[in-house]
């Protein structure tokens, strides 16, 4: 259930026509102000780095990130963009990837908003695995009324996720045996991962119940 899309696209803020009702940015959206600075990837012992590496460029599993300003509210919103350090942000602190703000949670787990029929969980693949950053209630409401690839009980998953887990990260993976970096997800535990230069982290939901929006507190 690895989706190739960008992570907010799941959000229901995807559109401008949904910006202008809601007058809302999802929090982990990329502005045209936050343009990476131009960064020069070179190969080193093991893997890939920076040719003007700073600590700041990995994270304390030692994955190179993409460098990218942090400027939220510059420009126009780029939907279909994900921030890497917001996105790494709302996923380590569990903030909704909508407002920002704290992502919803009760004795059943966190909440998450996932684009999948909900109807056969059985089909799912195991592990299941999400680029999502979860949500809090209110805006997984106004996602699911607002986006027509959400709207309807068939076309999204709402989960209340009580294990879960860092698996690795998505972004550019470059390899000697390659002509070029090719996207792909990698795992913590894959040699790959010295050779990624990451965008977004990859969330194991380990342990989950579906649910709904109406029973979802």
């Amino acid at each position: 259930m690895l989706s190739d899309q960008p992570a907010h696209d799941m959000t229901g803020y995807s559109r401008a026509a949904d910006l202008a009702s809601t007058d809302r940015v999802p929090y982990i959206t990329q502005w045209s102000g936050e343009q990476a600075r131009p960064a020069r990837v070179v190969q080193k012992v093991g893997g890939i780095g920076y040719a003007d590496e700073l600590p700041m460029d990995r994270d304390e599993r030692g994955v190179l990130w993409t460098r990218t300003p942090w400027r939220q509210g510059r420009g126009r919103p780029e939907f279909g963009r994900v921030h890497p350090a917001r996105q790494r942000q709302a996923v380590t602190r569990l903030l909704c990837q909508v407002c920002g703000g704290a992502a919803d949670r009760t004795a059943g787990g966190v909440l998450w908003l996932l684009g999948e029929d909900p109807a056969d969980p059985g089909s799912w693949p195991d592990p299941l695995l999400t680029l999502h950053p979860p949500v809090c209630a209110s805006c997984a409401v106004r996602a699911v009324r607002a986006c027509p690839h959400l709207r309807g009980q068939d076309k999204h998953a709402v989960l209340r996720v009580s294990a879960f887990e860092l698996a690795g990260v998505r972004g550019a993976l470059y390899l000697p045996s390659l002509p070029g970096p090719v996207v792909a997800g990698v795992g913590f535990d894959d040699p790959r991962i010295a050779w990624v230069k990451a965008g977004q982290l990859i969330v194991r939901l380990r342990e989950f119940t579906v649910t709904r929006l109406e029973t979802a507190g």
